[in-house]
């Protein structure tokens, strides 16, 4: 009955009933006075009074019993249902906006144009308010402002620094803050220049872990409501599930495309990459080399000593070559360079320096001592990668006849490298 009753189903019955009961009361009174009235029947004063009395307090008891409570019953229906109506469009309208969120995500295919998604949608969710996305790098150790949204650029301004020092991703729950002056408000929110404020910070996770937060500001008292909240929330999450996909597909097609040990291309990719740059560019040089007798180096002490010194060669090699240069890891301790729009004189002036940046890495000392020879060979316009290839490699070859720690250039030039010990 208790149930009944909160849901309404039962009290509309009674009210209904009682009205009845009232209403045929003071009929039947109205209706023994106009009987006796057209009728000529004689009407004692008793009959008379009681009828006036029945009339007097029947009319007023109608209305208390019955019209009030249905008008007042009927009145809260029509704010409930107005209500209602009123979250149901609210719900979807953040469906839609959800769905417009995820189409442009499906557009997209690396973190920049993303974020660029993000940007766009914080500007329609914020409604003009200071916004901005604080997004952890693929450590998850540091924060960086990867979106600011709002009037005339206005920014939030928090100084968060990391996932850990921000509460909202620490709890990995939405945060609402009605003033940054409350005891229990974010303390990132306090002395900053605009004065007090409320906020609201809607943690990106996935999975759990913290990769960023949505940040938003307001005046001070006046947090953002719940529908305004409900929107940055999708912001995040939509954000974050992509993002996450994304950085998830760059690191699988990173490991497929690198060599574990060194970090540089393997040699498939490295085939691939050539094969294109040899169809577009001219003057290209390829440049095969080779640690000087890496076998004793491993024999002497050990295949950990031996596995340092790649990696070392291989941070020697790219601290000296141009982003668009191609370096890998042919096979054991032999690699092959590739750079395009280069002259072959250019290329040995290169390999030089390399060969003096892996020196001056060697005085650290925590690597025993080696050196690398180079071959190399121009590209010309009708010659393969196996053929250009083939033909630094009969450059090294000489190089390490010759006496090691040098660069050759095809017809046979030599070139002496930063003289670190003669071998035999």
């Amino acid at each position: 009955m208790g149930k009944a009753f909160k849901e309404r189903t039962v009290l509309p019955f009674l009210v209904l009933l009682s009205t009845l009961v009232v209403g045929v009361a003071l009929a039947n009174a109205l209706a023994v006075l106009a009987a006796a009235q057209l009728l000529g029947v004689h009407v004692h004063g008793s009959d008379v009074s009681r009828a006036a009395l029945v009339c007097l307090f029947s009319a007023p008891m109608l209305w208390l019993f019955g019209v009030s409570p249905l008008r007042r019953v009927s009145l809260e229906d029509r704010i409930r249902d107005t209500e209602r109506e009123r979250s149901l469009i609210a719900e979807a309208e953040r469906q839609q906006f959800r769905a417009r969120v995820h189409r442009a995500m499906e557009m997209v295919d690396d973190e920049d144009a993303a974020i660029d998604v993000v940007a766009r949608s914080l500007a329609v969710a914020a409604q003009g308010a200071p916004v901005e996305l604080l997004l952890a790098d693929s450590s998850r150790a540091h924060f960086r402002v990867a979106v600011t949204a709002g009037h005339d650029g206005a920014s939030p301004g928090c100084d968060v620094d990391s996932p850990t020092s921000c509460p909202a991703a620490r709890r990995a729950q939405t945060s609402v803050f009605a003033s940054s002056d409350d005891l229990d408000a974010c303390p990132h929110l306090r002395g900053r220049p605009g004065g007090a404020c409320s906020a609201v910070c809607v943690p990106v996770t996935v999975m759990g872990k913290p990769m960023g937060v949505v940040h938003a500001t307001g005046p001070d008292g006046e947090p953002p409501s719940r529908e305004d909240v409900a929107v940055l929330e999708t912001v995040a999450s939509v954000a974050g599930s992509k993002i996450t996909l994304l950085r998830a597909m760059a690191r699988t097609q990173l490991q497929a495309a690198t060599d574990p040990l060194t970090g540089l291309l393997n040699r498939r990719m490295f085939e691939n990459r050539a094969r294109e740059l040899l169809a577009d560019q001219s003057n290209t040089v390829v440049a095969m080399g080779d640690l000087d007798q890496f076998k004793m180096l491993n024999d002497t002490h050990g295949h950990d000593s031996g596995d340092r010194a790649l990696r070392l060669f291989a941070q020697s090699l790219r601290s000296c070559l141009r982003p668009e240069d191609l370096a890998c890891r042919y096979g054991g301790e032999e690699f092959v360079v590739l750079l395009p729009r280069c002259s072959v004189s250019h290329a040995v002036g290169v390999l030089e320096r390399v060969q003096e940046q892996l020196v001056l890495s060697l005085t650290q000392g925590e690597v025993p001592r080696f050196t690398v020879s180079f071959g190399v060979a121009e590209a010309g316009p009708d010659d393969t990668l196996e053929g250009v290839i083939r033909a630094a490699d009969g450059a090294l070859l000489q190089a390490k006849a010759n006496g090691r720690n040098r660069i050759v250039a095809v017809p046979g030039a030599s070139v002496d490298g930063a003289a670190l010990a003669r071998a035999d």
